[in-house]
């Protein structure tokens, strides 16, 4: 397995781009099952899970070309109903592939998914929406069977704004006869690109970005022009951060800021000087960084996404912050490894009590997820002497080149190729 070699204590600067959003561009990625003929995607990072996502649609039946950011997805012959575990279980995304499956071929066979180690994040909420929708499901040997004869809209009230069952059913409702209500619906802004993309092709989806959605189901999808992902503001997030971290500035190009304002008001607490000029957004520290508490909501709230960066920086602020993490149940497996770094962390129950530190020192870590992985590497580089980073096929799932775009800000950290 690689690993990340650090050498901290050097402030960034310079210019850094942010790529296309990843958790955007599964569910985009997968709505191609939803058509019959080629659908083409623009800025599409290189990602692990991206890969393993072209890898799920080539067994799907469609031919795949991805190349310079651009994906074109086109259906070969027959569709497959199947997403196997070999695939499903490196990438708990895969599940968005159950609703177009059904809404394509009135079945699905789709293994229970996998992916990052930060919680249950069950899938009855898609199933039980589906339902209402008109299918049935049973489980077998691990994988969830789903037939039915057609889709049909339906009234669903989601018990918590889950943002891959809205997902789900936006994808299955738009080729399902009649309206679908979605309540109390995820309004992520990776929501609102899946609902812009497929209403470029013919959807009719009103409410993306709000708690209610409405989908007029339509015969048939059909792309006029390519479509381009949006940028990633959780990327850009973790580089707004190491910038503070390391007491430099930081330019971040192609940053949605209009869907950061939760993590900018948190950043602006700190001390952390954030300019906005055109798609850019400049980060430097204005003086000592302050603690603050935080509280992970969906969105417009905290993101869930950036706690483990956030709580990363606290590390080092002046002070002591709470960070409440109330999405994921299990999304504090960083706290052990920042501890070895010399962070004053105690965890009690869903709560972190991060007490600042003048510096931590570098220690080898290991990633335990993908944006615990992150965390890890802004830690790294602000501590005094050397850290490795290991396991970082986690950070490889989410960030495009993450030690180039930090090298090409100063940063002293290298890739170690593992057997």
């Amino acid at each position: 397995m690689d690993s990340l070699l650090i050498t901290g204590g050097t402030p960034l600067n310079g210019t850094v781009k942010v790529s296309g959003a990843k958790n955007a561009a599964l569910p985009i990625l997968l709505g191609a099952i939803l058509f019959d003929k080629k659908v083409i995607f623009e800025n599409v990072p290189h990602l692990r899970d991206i890969h393993t996502t072209k890898n799920l649609l080539e067994t799907l039946g469609f031919e795949t070309n991805f190349e310079n950011g651009c994906m074109e997805v086109c259906q070969k012959n027959t569709i497959s109903s199947e997403a196997p575990y070999d695939l499903v279980k490196t990438m708990r995304a895969s599940v968005l592939c159950l609703g177009p499956l059904l809404a394509r071929l009135g079945e699905a066979n789709v293994a229970m998914p996998g992916g990052c180690a930060i919680g249950t994040r069950p899938v009855d909420l898609h199933l039980s929406a589906l339902e209402k929708m008109g299918a049935k499901f049973s489980l077998d040997n691990g994988y969830i069977k789903g037939r039915c004869q057609k889709l049909h809209g339906a009234h669903i009230q989601f018990d918590f704004p889950t943002v891959g069952g809205t997902e789900n059913i936006m994808m299955a409702a738009s080729l399902a006869d009649g309206e679908t209500i979605l309540e109390n619906a995820a309004r992520e802004p990776e929501i609102v690109d899946l609902a812009n993309f497929l209403n470029s092709c013919g959807a009719k989806i009103s409410g993306a970005g709000e708690s209610q959605i409405k989908i007029q189901g339509v015969t048939r999808l059909e792309q006029k022009n390519p479509y381009k992902i949006m940028p990633d503001r959780i990327e850009a997030g973790t580089y707004l951060i190491a910038a503070a971290m390391t007491n430099g500035e930081v330019r971040v190009k192609d940053c949605p800021y209009h869907d950061m304002e939760a993590l900018f008001d948190k950043l602006r607490a700190c001390n952390v000087i954030l300019e906005i000029e055109g798609d850019s957004v400049i980060a430097k520290k204005h003086q000592e960084l302050n603690a603050v508490d935080i509280r992970t909501l969906p969105h417009p709230g905290f993101p869930t996404d950036m706690q483990a960066q956030f709580m990363a920086m606290l590390s080092i602020c002046k002070g002591s912050g709470i960070v409440e993490e109330t999405i994921f149940e299990n999304r504090f497996m960083h706290v052990p490894e920042l501890k070895r770094m010399g962070a004053d962390i105690r965890v009690t129950g869903n709560s972190a009590m991060v007490r600042g530190i003048p510096s931590l020192t570098g220690a080898p870590v290991m990633a335990s997820d993908l944006r615990a992985g992150a965390a890890l590497v802004l830690a790294g580089l602000c501590a005094e002497g050397e850290t490795r980073v290991d396991r970082i096929y986690h950070v490889d799932r989410g960030y495009e080149g993450m030690e180039l775009k930090l090298q090409s800000l100063g940063a002293k950290i290298k890739r170690i190729k593992g057997e």
